[in-house]
């Protein structure tokens, strides 16, 4: 155990999405500076904010728990506070005297962009220094995307630091675990949510890596195989029980280690694919870091105002309890209501068709996503949400046919059957669109909804009006301002030695993007 003086400041150490020991670089260098005091801060008007819901608050809660149980054997509890960031700091700093902060930078919300802010006016005006380190690729305060794809394969194929043996610090008294009601949170039932920390963390990547990540690039187009086979570790990367970082090596090492055979089978393509979308991720997050206002207004700005400002409540509610009349819509609707994920391309889906078929505002229809997202990444999500919007005015203008959706998804109709049993009485073949069976009337309008809009008439509206805009003088060239802040560049020459360089995976005691 280090010694330290009684006069070396403590090191509060501020953790985020970052729960855990492994590859902790502000911890690391919390621990070299002096006496540690690691903090966690529940923030009330936090979870007040639109996009929070209980199911979220579940997982955090099995996260929070179990990094409080390794900190504990490690030497020095976690301090768990309940209020307002700035408030706890400073009740600290008249009970502990003067520290110094650390954390990692987080792309959150607007909320937190705004609470970070505050922050770090308080510690200007207290004189505390707080060091903001990264922990994945996304780079604060960029100016230009060229090079960055070389520089995130750099970030990555760096070993990350271990998790220290023993801390030491002084104790300080905690709050106790506020319950979702305690704060605010609506009943929310998930009774088949993922299980947080970094122990589950864990069994879902080597779960995933040594056997259930074989088909992953097959299945991870359709719900129900995708449920098995994509990773799962996307709430995991979202709040830190595991690091990016540690998952693209372990990927990496995978690929490394595949026998020669196997190099042309499913597990050489699905390896790769997955670490991609391991690179997307930050690619997406980098969006909203670099402009925090995508959460709420349209990236082009030929594009403002295309939809009502405000949702009709009758549709955003059929659509967000799974009731529109569209089956494929509402048994993945239902699905992601009792399981809090769905496999991004039918993600994608349930954006395009409130976005284009409903004609919603993606902002309301995006928030009401964000709540039934275990996982929900502001970085991720909103980028997405707009590009499935068509409000990025680069990106194709996708209006997903959720019957062909359907029938290319899910073939047998197992899933979309598991999810809506009201539709037993349908025939295979219409139960896409049930509407067209000769019996539909002992079903639509009794114990299954009639559609809530024509689906061909909706898209050819919307597809008029979303050209209609892409038509007028000047988008072109808004397009490519957005192109040049936001646009992906070239993958590097040095990228494939980048990954041979990558350290060995992380010892066993050590991802919306369909991870």
């Amino acid at each position: 155990m280090t010694s330290f003086s009684p006069d070396t400041p403590v090191q509060i150490v501020w953790f985020k999405r970052d729960l855990r020991l492994d590859d902790h670089a502000a911890l690391m260098a919390a621990m070299g500076a002096g006496p540690v005091v690691p903090l966690y801060v529940v923030e009330p008007d936090y979870w007040k904010q639109p996009d929070m819901s209980a199911r979220q608050h579940a997982f955090l809660g099995d996260s929070v728990i179990e990094l409080a149980d390794q900190l504990a054997a490690a030497g020095t509890p976690l301090v768990i506070r309940v209020g307002a960031v700035e408030t706890v700091l400073e009740a600290l700093r008249q009970t502990l005297g003067p520290f110094r902060l650390w954390s990692h930078e987080e792309t959150g919300n607007g909320w937190t962009f705004a609470r970070d802010r505050v922050v770090a006016a308080w510690a200007r005006q207290a004189g505390v220094v707080w060091t903001e380190l990264g922990q994945c690729g996304v780079e604060r305060g960029a100016t230009s995307r060229n090079g960055w794809a070389r520089r995130w394969d750099s970030w990555m194929a760096r070993p990350g630091t271990v998790r220290p043996e023993r801390l030491s610090g002084p104790v300080v008294a905690s709050d106790p675990w506020p319950s979702a009601r305690q704060l605010g949170l609506a009943e929310d039932p998930c009774p088949q949510r993922q299980r947080g920390g970094r122990t589950a963390g864990l069994e879902r990547l080597g779960s995933f890596l040594e056997t259930r990540g074989a088909p992953y690039r097959k299945a991870m187009s359709s719900p129900g195989p995708g449920a098995l086979h994509c990773s799962r570790l996307s709430p995991h990367i979202a709040l830190g029980t595991l690091s990016l970082r540690e998952i693209a090596q372990a990927g990496w090492s995978r690929q490394a280690g595949l026998a020669q055979q196997a190099r042309s089978g499913p597990w050489a393509g699905s390896i790769k694919s997955f670490v991609s979308r391991l690179h997307w991720r930050d690619h997406f997050m980098q969006k909203l870091e670099d402009e925090p206002r995508l959460e709420n207004t349209d990236m082009h700005p030929g594009l403002a105002g295309l939809r009502p400002d405000a949702p009709d409540p009758a549709r955003l509610g059929a659509w967000s309890r799974g009731e529109t009349g569209i089956p494929f819509v509402d048994a993945c609707m239902r699905c992601l209501n009792e399981t809090g994920w769905m496999n991004f391309r039918m993600r994608a889906m349930l954006v395009s068709f409130a976005s284009y078929h409903l004609w919603q505002p993606w902002q309301a229809s995006g928030t009401v996503l964000a709540r039934k997202f275990t996982d929900y990444e502001p970085g991720i999500h909103w980028p997405q949400v707009q590009m499935q919007s068509g409000t990025t005015g680069v990106n194709a203008i996708r209006i997903y046919n959720p019957v062909k959706q359907g029938e290319d998804q899910d073939p047998d109709g197992a899933f979309t059957r598991r999810w809506l049993p009201e539709l037993e009485a349908v025939p295979d073949r219409w139960l896409q669109q049930p509407w067209l069976w000769s019996g539909a009337g002992q079903v639509l309008g009794r114990i299954y909804p009639e559609p809530v809009i024509d689906l061909a008439e909706a898209a050819r509206a919307a597809r008029e009006a979303v050209f209609g805009r892409r038509r007028e003088a000047g988008f072109r060239s808004a397009s490519r301002d957005v192109l040049v802040r936001h646009g992906s560049r070239a993958t590097p020459p040095g990228r494939r030695h980048a990954r041979k360089k990558a350290a060995s995976p992380p010892p066993a005691n050590q991802m919306q993007l369909d991870l």
